[in-house]
């Protein structure tokens, strides 16, 4: 019997918050040296997404080591506007509405991007814990990601489903003993459900 159902965010519930296409998306519209914005990015980018790097210190080191004819705050704003709600979001509210399943979220963030999109989209109203790399300094597809978010919500493996966009993430989940479902769109996910 399901017990809990992890959502990943990105890519299920909303647009990708600051992937490579978000990434390139911000450095093109101002102006920024996409070449040496990547190198930056790539040097930090796992201690950003882990919780050992403040948003702050990350825009330090990616974009504002020199002077820039835009603000800090002007670089999060559109940092922010990247993120856009999914039809999974509508399906999340279904589930929880429903009070059959546990709700989590299982994904890779970091705490002040997962934080602004948690309010912007009302998360806290359909999920009860959020298993988010930037508070829990391990990524997926790192099997302590999934082995924590069992441990954390008192799940045995069999119990859960892991719903991913990414192959990759469920195949680790699988080898856990995870049920697991590729997400590719609302209705295909509520089928895989039922079934």
């Amino acid at each position: 019997m399901v017990k809990t159902l992890f959502f990943d965010v990105g890519g299920v519930l909303l647009t990708n918050g600051w992937d490579r296409v978000s990434r390139r998306h911000c450095v093109d519209s101002f102006g920024l040296d996409w070449e040496e914005f990547s190198d930056r990015h790539d040097f930090v980018a796992d201690a950003f997404e882990t919780g050992r790097m403040t948003l702050e210190s990350y825009l330090e080191r990616t974009v504002f080591y020199r002077g820039r004819p835009f603000t800090r705050d002007d670089f999060v704003a559109a940092m922010r506007a990247e993120s856009q709600p999914l039809e999974g979001l509508g399906l999340a509210e279904e589930l929880a509405a429903s009070g059959q399943y546990f709700m989590a979220t299982l994904n890779n963030e970091s705490r002040e991007l997962h934080e602004h999109r948690v309010e912007a989209f009302g998360l806290d109203e359909i999920f009860g814990v959020f298993l988010t790399s930037g508070y829990l300094g391990v990524k997926k597809p790192d099997e302590a990601m999934f082995r924590l978010a069992l441990d954390l919500t008192h799940t045995e493996p069999e119990d859960a489903v892991f719903i991913d966009d990414r192959a990759l993430n469920l195949e680790c989940a699988d080898l856990l003993g995870m049920r697991t479902i590729l997400y590719t769109s609302a209705d295909h996910l509520r089928d895989e459900l039922r079934s």
